[in-house]
């Protein structure tokens, strides 16, 4: 089944019970390289694999940059 997510603002759709840093990946995303706030709240790395995704869910995704 398919469910609406907004990410950063924008709806994207996934797979009803996704966990987490599946869907980091089907974003091209690099789960180590990235900060995650899910329905408002920061999600600590150790509760990641166990978060599944739920129809509208609100996740703000913050890309870690190096440089100087």
């Amino acid at each position: 089944m398919q469910i609406n997510i907004t990410v950063n603002g924008e709806v994207t759709s996934s797979l009803d019970q996704t966990s987490l840093p599946q869907f980091l990946q089907q974003l091209g995303l690099n789960p180590h390289l990235v900060v995650v706030e899910h329905n408002k709240e920061i999600l600590p790395r150790q509760y990641w694999e166990s978060t599944k995704l739920a129809n509208g869910d609100v996740l703000e995704i913050v890309t870690i940059v190096g440089g100087g």
